[in-house]
């Protein structure tokens, strides 16, 4: 059978109605009750002319009223659409445009004023649904808009008087899930997910912890029987590792805990009030300054019911990780290797020398430029290619769908998005780093990843990205954009290097190195690496070179 989402959640539902599922600012709420109301904001969508396959932009922050909005839409079979809402109105403007949107959810309102600000160059948008009051310019705006168009502004609040029936249509799998992802260079792009696969692989078939379910009955009689696991999402749900893990957690009748922006102080008391055993980060960005609370508070927060902390969506670092094993020695730390475009990869681990490796799987291989699989221990480098259940490509982009999501001959679908590695003798992959970020420096591969996971590995370094520089002699050198932790005395490039040296070959260590306050990462929180070559170009001879 196909999945679908909304049927996997309602089958959860249905077996374990009086269980909480979410737990917001105080609020509990119970399987049953988020499924009402999940019901009534699909009917005031419906009313509002949504329908199948209708795209919607999702521009929120955390909140209840944002789970059931997704959850609403998913029940009409409409579309899904992330919005990142730190982005600016040219960036807005490109994904509520490029998506096609036929509507946009808000709340907040400075962001209704960015939506008043765009709706005359949106022409497919047909309703504004606004969370909350609605401010003057959106009135305003939608009033004058230019030829003849009419956008209707439809109150959230109206879906409290709609019915809780499941009176929909039927769904059969095939409904798409729209994944904005934020990349290092240019505007974002739409990854589109069929909901079967999206089951499949970012939700591990209903089941990361053993075999993927068969059907839905199997679903609903498994969910009675796994502990429910109150989960805590650091993470916005806008990020797309953050979707991962909602929807995973509800099909396995867990309590998603969430809040509204992601505050350590507030994080760390809520373990100890909600008696959270899981937690969600995306890498160094949020785990330093969560581990950093975690340090301050040792001893006054009750943190017996907390065993994991999770990454996904960005490496985090050995020495955030140690600091979280200082705190609590019995914390289990996984690290998942994922992306919009492949969903769940697995879990990648960090040997003692800083290498980021993941065991043997049959979720994904190294293949060369022609696409022929490379073989364990040859030591050739190549493109990890993820396996099987993957996106049907990019949303509107034939020739980077073509690049991304080729067909193998056998008719085996492989995402291939620019991780380079090697396949050592027993199967595992060893992963080098992106392709786009690879320097050549004397004819010597750098790349960036491997070198800032050795960065991140020293106690006086709170972040760092690794990018090349101009050499009169070797064409590019390595450079290190750093940021030093709180508290730790500057260290010198010379320390760095010797600290670098202890894991890489010389060619590979940093012979440039900028301090600046803050390495600064993209709206998305990936590695902003156009601003770090910038960086390092534009004060790098001040910053001077280590020999």
């Amino acid at each position: 059978m196909k999945f679908n989402l909304a049927d996997v959640f309602e089958t959860v539902a249905d077996s374990v109605p009086e269980r909480i599922a979410l737990s917001y600012e105080g609020r509990q709420i119970s399987y049953a009750e988020l499924d009402s109301l999940a019901n009534q904001v699909a009917h005031m969508l419906s009313g509002a002319g949504i329908g199948a396959f209708d795209n919607v932009s999702l521009f929120l922050k955390n909140s209840v009223e944002h789970v059931t909005s997704l959850l609403g839409l998913l029940k009409i079979r409409a579309v899904p659409v992330n919005i990142n809402y730190r982005y600016t109105n040219p960036e807005l403007r490109y994904i509520f445009d490029n998506s096609d949107s036929r509507a946009i959810i808000v709340e907040l309102p400075e962001h209704q004023r960015s939506v008043a600000a765009l709706l005359p160059e949106l022409p497919t948008v047909r309703a504004v649904v606004v969370i909350g009051d609605v401010v003057d310019e959106l009135t305003a705006a939608v009033a004058d808009l230019p030829d003849g168009r009419t956008v209707q502004i439809v109150s959230f609040a109206d879906s409290e008087s709609k019915s809780t029936e499941r009176d929909f249509e039927d769904r059969n799998g095939e409904e798409l899930y729209l994944l904005y992802t934020g990349g290092t260079t240019g505007y974002p792009k739409g990854v589109m997910w069929q909901h079967d696969d999206f089951f499949r692989k970012p939700l591990s078939g209903g089941n990361p912890y053993g075999d993927a379910r068969k059907d839905l009955a199997e679903i609903g009689t498994a969910v009675k029987d796994f502990p429910s696991i109150a989960f805590l999402l650091a993470a916005p749900l806008m990020h797309g590792a953050a979707s991962y893990s909602l929807f995973t957690f509800f099909t396995l009748g867990g309590r998603l805990v969430i809040q509204r922006d992601f505050k350590p102080a507030a994080i760390v008391s809520e373990v100890e009030k909600e008696q959270v055993q899981i937690i969600l980060i995306v890498g160094d960005a949020m785990g330093m300054p969560l581990v950093e609370e975690f340090e301050r508070r040792k001893g006054e927060v009750d943190l017996s019911s907390l065993f994991s902390v999770t990454s996904g969506g960005a490496i985090w670092s050995q020495h955030v990780r140690d600091r979280f094993l200082a705190v609590k020695p019995e914390l289990v730390l996984r690290d998942n290797f994922g992306a919009s475009e492949s969903g769940n990869d697995g879990e990648i681990l960090m040997d003692e020398n800083g290498n980021l490796r993941v065991p043997p799987t049959d979720k994904m291989m190294v293949v060369d430029e022609r696409l022929n699989k490379i073989e364990p221990g040859s030591g050739d480098v190549g493109y990890i290619a993820r396996i099987g259940n993957v996106p049907l490509g990019y949303y509107k982009d034939e020739a980077k769908t073509a690049k991304t999501f080729p067909t193998l001959p056998d008719g085996t679908r492989i995402s291939i998005l620019g991780d380079m590695g090697t396949v050592e003798a027993d199967g595992t992959i060893v992963f080098l780093g992106r392709g786009s970020q690879c320097i050549n420096t004397g004819g010597e591969k750098v790349y960036a990843e491997e070198v800032e996971a050795v960065l991140h590995a020293h106690p006086a370094i709170a972040d760092a990205l690794v990018v090349p520089v101009p050499d009169a002699k070797y064409g590019q050198r390595v450079a290190a954009v750093v940021a030093v932790a709180d508290g730790a005395v500057e260290p010198s490039v010379d320390e760095i290097g010797a600290h670098c040296r202890e894991s890489l070959a010389g060619y590979k260590v940093p012979r440039t190195v900028v301090f600046v306050d803050e390495v600064k990462r993209t709206p998305a929180g990936k590695a902003d690496y156009k601003w770090a070559k910038n960086t390092a170009a534009e004060v790098g001879e001040k910053a001077g070179a280590a020999s």
